[in-house]
């Protein structure tokens, strides 16, 4: 793997960590204090994590100048399938796992996911095109 790539996959996993914060965080708030369900709980948690990780993986990681309408649909269609998948099994395993087990799995497996995703469809061919702005 090339010097740069290993970057990459480092900035994506700090930058994704990020958004797992924001996740964890609002997940637990919705389901401790609100005390809403799993599902409720983990969708609105998602929603909120993956804005804020598109718009930084986009700028910084990819350094991507892509229509950022289009790759946002890209990134729709992505979660179309992920968050349906990922709602339906992780209400099945919180049933019998403690939901923040569950949602720790499903992190890590949207964190492995999206990267392959973004990394060969979203921004395929497209890294590295933002203008660096001068100072």
């Amino acid at each position: 793997m090339k010097k740069e790539s290993v970057f990459q996959v480092i900035k994506f996993a700090l930058f994704s960590a990020s958004a797992g914060i924001i996740q964890a965080v609002s997940f637990a708030i919705f389901n401790e204090v609100f005390g809403w369900i799993y599902w409720p709980s983990y969708l609105t948690a998602l929603v909120l994590s993956i804005v804020w990780n598109f718009t930084l993986n986009r700028q910084y990681t990819f350094k991507s100048a892509v229509n950022v309408p289009i790759a946002m649909l890209k990134l729709f269609g992505f979660y179309a399938v992920f968050t349906p998948v990922s709602t339906y099994l992780g209400q099945l395993a919180s049933a019998s796992v403690n939901e923040y087990i569950v949602l720790a799995v499903t992190m890590a497996s949207n964190l492995i996911l999206e990267f392959l995703f973004c990394k060969f469809v979203i921004y395929k061919n497209q890294e590295n095109t933002l203008e660096k702005k001068s100072a």
